[in-house]
């Protein structure tokens, strides 16, 4: 991307957010490449570094393992190991064997569906594969501590035997002599040490002449010499012309290994940059994260459509002091190219500028932006911007004759994928002549299609926007009553300075505040005036529109409360409706089978007995009981439509229904347990349990009256 002036970039203060990339990285790889962090404009580099990004976010976010833990910087060695006739030692050939298996578990961990899953960063991996012949050949030369295997070679094998031996011989020759001196007197204290790889022992100055051999040295003090003992000397010799041969040796398998893995010196230079391309695509994720940031729709055609935008370092920094940040939501679209936003000074005009250049360079460098996942974001070629005093001593330009200077190359060089952001447009000069220049330079800049932000005081400014197409007028929100910024921005109408207002509220004297209204034109206090009321009204429209829909979103919800509760009561009602049928049904079924047995037996019994009469009377039993249960039945519905039951003690005078046979009368007297009942005429001598306590119920008739 082309920026104007060199130092945009850092104006919008994009190098601090490569510092919080870099300081998130771990290897030398990743913090190199966040430190050279460019602002792209091919959309294809764009996407697929912006799908990385969010495809790991969404790994941290599942805390799912990534197995990218190599970082080591062993470019030094792996160039070495391209080098012909080089040597390599164990702990290096550990360090590549590291590289090499923890590139293995990327490989195995894109196996499967991750490789669909995680499109992006497969792309990573796409041109490189795994060589296992790497670590199998290092295993066979060397163990896990970097040491040269005793098998590496057959002559190793037989050098380190026989050093073995020497070396216990030494040992057990050794012990002998410190034995017989220590018996003797002649040892030190520390009886024995090492000097130049050779065995000694320490002994006390004044008899270093008793003993004989090889006089090593003495100590600082003089006090103590020591010697290889004369029977050591030629085991010494062997054991160290062993140790010369065990050297050579392992440097010839470490110089042969070398040889033969140094074909893969390209590859394993590669799994370095591959381990560091993971890492900074890491350090990406990790920072989206911190900033809530997500992935927008990214389009062709230059536009800027931001859903709840943040700041990325004031979101971050209000995050730490637990402060909120106001989000902010625009269009810069072909019918809306240039925005215009008024409003009082430290009311957030410059951050909003700010807010939206930096979320654009972000996104065409790759990283996530805090917007909300519903915007929408086209990729620009140019980005000028022009943002507070540029005053120039060593030119001897003053402020406004720079902002000129930088306008007139906004003018020359914009076009319609140019984004620019202009601070105070005009100021600087006599209000009237700098608000005329303003004027020209924003139609010259809407006229080359151009998009941007403006901030301004100037009415004529306003009012321009309100009525040349591709401009807009926006106003950042004041809180008049406590005179604070509310750092809100309203798009489609402007907004006002507050000059009066401030001045009222800060207490300055009310003749000099009236005397500068009499010096200001009428017209132009006048619609001051109007702008401060309608924002005010806004502000009043904002707070009730907020009000009613959260009325409405409790509406809502006591609504689905409600729902739910009537499902809940249709389905009991539907329970209980299918239990009776499926009793009833039961009843039905159980009742049909026993007259299909009695029937039965009915027809076996006329085929066997004689006395037909006898079965005959059996089948009219039978067929009466049914009816006389249906006329049963009939009159317990009949005498319930009539009737209440009475969960209460029965005693005389009480009225009583009969649960045998539903007949209805009064109780005239108890005897016992049994209860003399008037039905009708007759009287009837019934058991209190076959009782039930009544009342009747009111008539149709006595309903209508009553």
């Amino acid at each position: 991307m082309r920026v104007y002036p060199d130092s945009a970039l850092t104006q919008l203060e994009f190098d601090k957010v490569k510092t919080l990339v870099a300081d998130l990285c771990k290897t030398n790889y990743a913090q190199q490449k966040a430190g050279a962090l460019r602002v792209h404009t091919h959309r294809n580099y764009i996407e697929l570094e912006l799908q990385q990004s969010h495809e790991f976010k969404m790994l941290l976010l599942q805390q799912q393992y990534f197995p990218n833990d190599f970082l080591l910087d062993i470019r030094k060695e792996l160039k070495l190991l391209g080098i012909p006739g080089a040597l390599i030692v164990g702990e290096q050939w550990m360090q590549i064997r590291r590289l090499n298996e923890s590139m293995g578990a990327i490989f195995r961990w894109f196996d499967g569906e991750r490789r669909l899953a995680f499109p992006a960063l497969t792309e990573v991996v796409k041109n490189a594969y795994y060589e296992k012949q790497i670590t199998e050949s290092i295993d066979e030369v060397l163990d896990e501590s970097g040491v040269v295997k005793d098998n590496a070679s057959p002559e190793l094998q037989k050098i380190r035997m026989n050093l073995f031996r020497r070396r216990n011989e030494l040992r057990r020759m050794f012990e002998k002599v410190v034995q017989r001196m220590t018996k003797a007197g002649y040892a030190a204290d520390i009886e024995e040490s090492f000097s130049n790889g050779r065995r000694v022992v320490a002994v006390f100055a004044e008899h270093k002449r008793q003993v004989k051999g090889i006089l090593h040295g003495e100590s600082d003090s003089r006090k103590t010499a020591f010697i290889e003992p004369e029977e050591t000397i030629e085991l010494n010799n062997e054991v160290f012309s062993l140790e010369n041969d065990e050297l050579k040796e392992v440097q010839r398998i470490l110089r042969e290994l070398t040889a033969r893995l140094s074909v893969y010196a390209p590859l394993l230079l590669h799994y370095l940059d591959i381990i560091g391309e993971f890492d900074f695509i890491k350090a990406k994720a990790q920072l989206a994260v911190q900033m809530q940031a997500n992935l927008p729709n990214i389009t062709d055609k230059a536009q800027v459509v931001l859903v709840d935008a943040y700041h990325p370092l004031l979101f971050l920094y209000n995050k730490e002091s637990g402060k909120k940040t106001i989000p902010v939501t625009l269009t810069l679209d072909e019918q809306s190219r240039i925005l215009v936003i008024s409003g009082p000074n430290a009311g957030g005009k410059t951050v909003t500028m700010k807010t939206i250049g930096l979320n654009q360079l972000m996104l065409q460098s790759g990283l996530l932006v805090p917007v909300s996942a519903v915007s929408q974001m086209g990729i620009f070629k140019q980005l000028f911007i022009h943002i507070g005093d540029t005053q120039n001593l060593q030119f001897e330009l003053s402020t406004y004759s720079s902002h000129l200077i930088h306008m007139k190359h906004f003018m020359e060089n914009a076009n319609g994928k140019t984004l620019f952001f202009i601070d105070e447009l005009g100021s600087g000069s006599d209000p009237n002549l700098g608000g005329a220049f303003a004027e020209v330079i924003m139609e010259e800049l809407s006229r080359r299609r151009s998009f941007g932000v403006v901030t301004t005081h100037y009415l004529n400014l306003k009012v321009m926007a309100n009525h040349t197409q591709g401009i807009i007028n926006g106003a950042m929100q004041f809180d008049e009553v406590n005179l604070l910024p509310m750092y809100k921005l309203i798009v489609g109408k402007p907004g006002s300075s507050y000059t009066f207002a401030i001045a009222e509220r800060i207490g300055l004297p009310q003749h000099l505040i009236n005397r500068a209204r009499k010096l200001v034109d009428d017209d132009h206090f006048k619609l001051d005036r109007l702008l401060n009321r309608t924002e005010q009204d806004l502000q009043y429209l904002e707070k009730e529109k907020k009000e009613l829909h959260h009325l409405l979103r409790e509406n809502a919800k006591l609504k689905k409360e409600m729902e739910q509760v009537m499902d809940k009561e249709r389905h009991r009602q539907q329970v209980e409706l299918l239990k009776h049928q499926n009793k009833v049904t039961e009843e039905r079924l159980v009742y049909l089978k026993d007259m299909e047995r009695k029937l039965k037996q009915i027809v076996l019994d006329w085929k066997k007995t004689e006395n037909k009469q006898e079965v005959v009377k059996n089948l009219k039993d039978l067929l009466f009981k049914r009816k006389e249960e249906i006329v049963v039945n009939k009159l317990a519905k009949k005498v319930d439509q009539k009737y209440k039951e009475l969960n209460q003690h029965i005693e005389v005078g009480s009225l009583v229904k009969m649960r045998k046979n539903y007949q209805v009368g009064e109780v005239k007297e108890i005897r016992g347990k049994r209860a003399i009942v008037q039905v009708g005429a007759l009287p009837m001598n019934v058991e209190l349990v076959d009782l039930i306590a009544v009342e009747k119920l009111p008539t149709e008739t006595e309903k209508t009256k009553s």
